[in-house]
């Protein structure tokens, strides 16, 4: 038997930053027992960031980013570094390399950014057969709690050492994972989830959120029940007492909304996946710039993944059309994909962004974070719809304070 593959979105993302030829990717090879990364003498062989998924025990399943040297300064690597530095958002714990003790202005930078992120850093003196840090650099570590390891990937010394102090710096923010919805569906009691099965929906599978929700009931002793939306009336009228929630595809929202009894709390996915990757309430606030919306205006459709698209598509073509109907003119659309992320987001006056399933949450929230700082409102998929087709406050029932947050911006 084999096992699933698990999601990079749930895995501890661990950057991998440091000056050209200090030994990054002979390290991540040593790290991973693969030959992972190419290794050379010549500076600046590895362009864009590799990723190595792994088991790293007792963590569980990580992902390991080799990136390009911060330090150079080419006309190609210009790009490389912009691209080195975008890994910056979605790393949650940093391993900094450095070679024979050499702690410079490359290196304090790194180290000052992600302190400003709040992201753990652990400083790595690689290539410490040949020379080790000086005194002075090692007693200020120490005096400012800077985690830090000598290693020699030539001897294979300190890798060990590595591998703990991985695990000391994994923050709890990962370790203690929030529900999905378990904590809005107690042990013993039924979430129905309904599941469209359309062009989109990948043969013989669910999509990942999907997965994750009732692996999510699993885990928190709860009882489950997936359905079609055509199958909904039905399945409700054969429960002997009603859901404690339904859950919907956000395409679905409006045939699912009329089944479900006015009492049953209902919501979709994408509005879940809004709260357990990003911030429920920083979503919900940017939802309301949909009636700022004038035609001609710019909007970001920001996808996660980098699906091929097939008819009437979620993000393409039928959020355009709702929000189109709502603004009544035409609106002009920008769609981006994967980790691609413009930076001139002040020309938008709303960016809409998927359920980032494949994203990890520190890759959202900086997102969020890059929308705030240039005054953009953001939404999600799930809100912006409900919000269009006229059941925002249907979609937020199971959410008291996102509600209560709604309705007194509204007045």
């Amino acid at each position: 038997m084999t096992m699933a593959a698990v999601n990079k979105g749930m895995r501890l993302h661990i950057g991998i930053f440091g000056r050209r030829n200090v030994g990054k990717s002979s390290l991540l090879n040593s790290l991973t027992h693969q030959n992972v990364s190419i290794v050379s003498d010549v500076a600046g062989t590895t362009t864009d960031p590799v990723e190595k998924p792994m088991e790293l025990l007792p963590l569980g399943s990580v992902l390991f980013i080799d990136t390009a040297g911060i330090d150079d300064d080419s006309i190609l690597g210009e790009q490389r570094v912009l691209k080195t530095k975008s890994c910056f958002d979605r790393t949650e714990l940093a391993l900094l390399v450095t070679s024979e003790g050499h702690i410079g202005e490359y290196e304090e930078l790194i180290i000052n950014e992600f302190k400003k992120r709040s992201i753990p850093v652990i400083v790595v003196f690689n290539k410490s057969d040949i020379s080790t840090p000086p005194k002075l650099v090692t007693d200020r570590f120490n005096s400012d709690k800077q985690i830090f390891v000598n290693t020699s990937v030539k001897y294979n010394t300190g890798i060990k050492e590595l591998r703990q102090s991985i695990i000391d710096c994994t923050p709890d923010s990962f370790v203690n994972t929030p529900a999905i919805l378990g904590d809005l569906v107690n042990p013993g009691e039924m979430a129905i989830l309904v599941v469209p099965i359309d062009k989109e929906a990948p043969k013989g599978r669910l999509i990942m959120p999907q997965v994750q929700s009732i692996r999510d009931l699993l885990d928190n002793d709860s009882c489950c029940m997936v359905v079609k939306e055509r199958e909904l009336k039905t399945a409700l009228e054969m429960l002997k007492r009603p859901p404690k929630l339904v859950v919907t595809d956000s395409q679905a929202f409006l045939k699912v909304a009329a089944d479900t009894p006015k009492e049953i709390p209902m919501t979709s996915f994408s509005i879940l996946f809004s709260r357990f990757k990003g911030d429920l309430l920083t979503q919900v606030r940017g939802t309301l710039a949909i009636d700022k919306l004038k035609p001609g205006d710019k909007v970001l459709v920001a996808e996660a993944c980098a699906h091929h698209p097939i008819g009437e598509d979620i993000g393409r073509v039928k959020i355009p059309r709702w929000l189109t109907q709502y603004v009544g003119g035409k609106l002009e659309f920008t769609t981006v994909q994967g980790h691609d992320f413009p930076p001139n987001l002040e020309d938008y006056k709303l960016v809409i962004h998927c359920g980032a399933c494949m994203h990890n949450r520190r890759e959202m929230l900086s997102r969020l974070l890059h929308c705030s700082e240039k005054g953009v409102p953001v939404t999600n998929y799930g809100l912006a719809i409900a919000y269009s087709l006229g059941i925002f406050e249907r979609a937020l029932s199971p959410f008291p304070a996102a509600l209560a947050a709604y309705m007194k911006e509204k007045k």
